[in-house]
């Protein structure tokens, strides 16, 4: 008060000014040192606030004071400063237009208020970010649960700042929300399915952040890099990141690779397809060939035991290779393969590994190796799959194997 009237008396005295002249001149005054007071309180506090501050934090052991920080809580917590004396100063300055006084005391009401829901959701920032450092919290949706909370918040400060400016009370707005709940259900939809699909993702621990998933139907296939309230961010392998609704993790399919991930090797599941008319029936002479390769010359030398004394046993006549039992080039040709998948130290000896045919069809027939790579980091294991099948196809030709392509026609023979 006695600031007001030394204004108005230096500017009646000094200056001469009177009647309307007088006070819309004070009145401008008034709010030139009213702004001005603001500003270097605005500056004053976002100093010890922010800057000072800032300091303090960088120099302590533990994260929650830095993650305030970089989410500027402190920011704007200096900002209700400014507004709080301006509140007060209110009443001096507009003693001369008291009809105004409560519009002007309500803006800044409404001011205070939306500094205080920044600083709230800058809050949840930072509890966030203090939530992900965890190492049991890192695979659960905790952004889903910030964002709900953060909706939260703007819904009853709207609510809030509507009954300040408006001067009603808040359950005049909330029984109108309630009246018009089927708009605010399809304005929400997507949210509220991405809750309930966001609490049954964590209760069943079907998805979780840096998980591996693959999902045809959006074109996805990479690492979760993020879980919303209402989408899945998946950063593809070619760098992409595609954009998924959280709701359709659970009403479509999709392949989380987490159980490769998480066992002791990676599944190497390839065939090649062997040209039909290149298999038959091994002579003594193929076989004396093949014990010259030395991971079948035990094989070779016990089979031939065993069948001599099978076809012995019932006088099979030999001079056809079509009687009795014999070994084929393909049959010997797989076991090789086995042999060779067990002395390779590149497969894990520990998980399923075998070797077999599969159906024959217009493109030969398959022969496919089902095992785990010892080692499941991508590129080494395209590496150690791709050395495997060099061998393979390099092999064939000594098994008087060839494997099919197309053209089938082998001109060179013809």
């Amino acid at each position: 008060m006695n600031i007001y009237l030394n204004v108005k008396g230096i500017l009646n005295n000094s200056v001469g000014l009177k009647g309307e002249t007088l006070i819309w001149t004070n009145l401008l005054v008034m709010i030139i040192i009213a702004f001005s007071v603001s500003w270097i309180l605005w500056k004053v506090s976002r100093y010890i606030f922010n800057i000072a501050v800032n300091k303090v934090a960088s120099k302590t052991k533990t994260y929650w004071d830095d993650a305030l920080v970089h989410h500027h809580f402190f920011r704007k917590i200096a900002y209700l400063i400014p507004w709080f004396f301006l509140l007060a100063f209110i009443p001096l300055l507009l003693e001369d237009f008291t009809s105004f006084e409560p519009y002007a005391i309500r803006a800044i009401d409404v001011a205070i208020i939306i500094s205080i829901m920044q600083a709230l959701v800058a809050f949840l920032g930072a509890t966030e970010e203090m939530f992900r450092r965890k190492e049991h919290l890192k695979d659960k949706p905790i952004g889903s649960y910030i964002q709900l909370a953060k909706i939260i918040i703007y819904i009853i400060f709207g609510v809030i700042i509507l009954s300040v400016a408006l001067n009603k009370s808040p359950i005049y707005f909330f029984s109108a929300m309630g009246a018009m709940t089927a708009i605010v259900l399809l304005v929400f939809k997507d949210t509220i399915l991405g809750f309930v699909a966001s609490i049954q993702i964590a209760a069943n621990d079907m998805l979780r952040e840096g998980d591996w998933v693959s999902m045809g139907k959006y074109g996805a296939d990479g690492d979760v890099e993020q879980i919303n309230l209402t989408t899945v961010k998946v950063r593809n392998f070619d760098k992409t990141i595609t954009t998924i609704p959280t709701y359709a993790f659970i009403s479509d399919s999709f392949k989380n690779w987490r159980g490769m991930s998480e066992s002791d090797g990676r599944r190497i599941k390839r065939s090649v397809a062997i040209r039909l008319d290149s298999i038959h029936f091994c002579s003594p002479e193929i076989l004396e060939r093949f014990k010259k390769f030395q991971m079948l010359r035990e094989f070779i030398e016990t089979k031939e035991q065993e069948l001599e004394e099978y076809n012995a046993s019932h006088q099979i006549d030999k001079s056809e290779l079509i009687n009795g039992r014999r070994l084929t080039n393909i049959g010997v040709f797989r076991r090789y393969v086995e042999i060779y998948l067990q002395n390779n130290k590149n497969i894990n000896a520990n998980m399923t590994c075998m070797v077999r045919q599969l159906a024959p069809s217009e493109t030969g027939l398959p022969i496919e190796i089902y095992s785990f790579s010892a080692d499941k980091d991508w590129v080494k294991y395209e590496s150690i799959m791709a050395d495997i099948f060099d061998h393979l196809l390099a092999v064939l030709d000594h098994f008087d194997l060839q494997a099919f392509q197309n053209p089938t026609g082998d001109f060179s023979k013809a």
